[in-house]
């Protein structure tokens, strides 16, 4: 437990990030989760138009610091592989 004043200021205040950070990681996971189940039941138009709130919901977690930069594009490139992939296999 924090001792000093500033360290139970800066406990406080990580708790209270630390809902906004869950509440973005978890609709990050669903939208992901949601365009994988239409990509593996080979939905492609239906994943293709979840693109882009996917690509916003990992821009937005890219930019909270929630997940690192590199780590939002490789997901966003392998989203747009894994559509291109069962596009061609449809």
């Amino acid at each position: 437990m924090p001792i000093t004043t500033g360290a139970k200021k800066a406990h406080r205040a990580s708790l209270r990030k630390r809902v906004f950070n869950v509440r973005r990681n978890r609709t990050l996971n669903e939208v992901i989760k949601n365009l994988r189940k239409h990509i593996v039941a080979g939905e492609t138009k239906e994943a293709e138009a979840m693109m882009p709130t996917a690509q916003k919901e990992i821009d937005k977690a890219a930019k909270r610091g929630i997940i690192k930069g590199n780590t939002a594009n490789r997901k966003k490139s392998r989203l747009v592989a894994a559509i291109l992939k069962a596009k061609a296999k449809a």
